[in-house]
């Protein structure tokens, strides 16, 4: 076999091609231009399954068929193919984001609103929640919320927790700031590496060297995310959080946040 299993799974996996297609496709790169029988023996691919593979490589801009008796495949340059697959990517991205975006302009996206919003009414608020395993997770959850907040946010973290905060939150924090929303960053400045981020998130928040020992967020004294472990202790993927909907277990937080932020 031309090409080992470790790399034919790579290829597949990137490229959304079938184990006929690469097999073909990498004999075809090592051969530079080969018969469909050639191919076929190179490759191990039956020889009644051969054709079809060419066929679909050949729409999808990975091979050329040459002119000539016996017809013979060539291969594509890599780096060209790169840039196919590239720009197929981004057509149908494109494409997705525009249906996405006129779908909000139909009667379809009006109705899903008012069902949602007749839904809503109906359900006790002690009872909205949810919980998030990874930190990914965890920070679009936080992300939406942000974009949402109209009054206040407050934060309390890590000193890896703050580094993190400016990566991810930066951009969101500082539209919040623009709106004239309230942000206050509580976390111990223990390290280099959070007291610079202390002093760049500066500009958009009231940050204090203060450790609550605890990672909570909170918006508009009703909508709270908290972590359930230590970070420092926690792979990233492995972090839980816990979103609840309730302005009396936020607002006892909120009051413990105010007692030691005015220490």
């Amino acid at each position: 076999m031309i090409a080992n299993e470790e790399l034919l799974k790579k290829l597949r996996s990137t490229f959304n091609l079938n184990i006929y297609e690469v097999k073909v496709w990498t004999s075809l790169l090592s051969k530079g231009a080969a018969t469909a029988g050639e191919l076929s023996d190179m490759s191990n691919v039956p020889r009644s399954r051969s054709y079809d593979v060419l066929e679909s490589l050949e729409k999808k801009g990975f091979i050329i068929m040459k002119l000539g008796r016996p017809i013979k495949y060539l291969a594509v340059q890599p780096s060209e193919i790169i840039k196919r697959v590239k720009k197929g990517l981004q057509d149908r991205a494109e494409s997705q984001i525009k249906a996405i975006e006129e779908i909000q302009k139909t009667d379809v996206f009006q109705e899903l609103t008012l069902l949602f919003s007749q839904g809503i009414t109906h359900v006790d608020p002690s009872t909205i929640a949810g919980s998030f395993k990874g930190r990914n997770n965890i920070y679009d959850h936080v992300l939406n919320l942000l974009d949402n907040a109209s009054k206040e946010v407050v934060i309390a973290t890590t000193p890896e927790g703050i580094a993190r905060k400016l990566e991810y939150m930066k951009t969101t924090l500082r539209k919040l700031n623009n709106k004239k929303i309230k942000i206050r960053i509580a976390a111990p400045l223990k390290t280099d590496k959070a007291k610079e981020a202390a002093k760049e998130l500066s500009d958009i928040a009231d940050v204090k060297d203060i450790d609550v020992n605890a990672r909570f967020i909170i918006v508009d004294g009703k909508d709270l995310v908290f972590m359930v472990s230590n970070d420092k202790a926690t792979h990233e993927s492995m972090d839980v959080g816990i979103w609840v909907n309730t302005p009396f277990f936020a607002g006892a937080l909120r009051t413990m946040f105010d007692s030691v932020w005015n220490k």
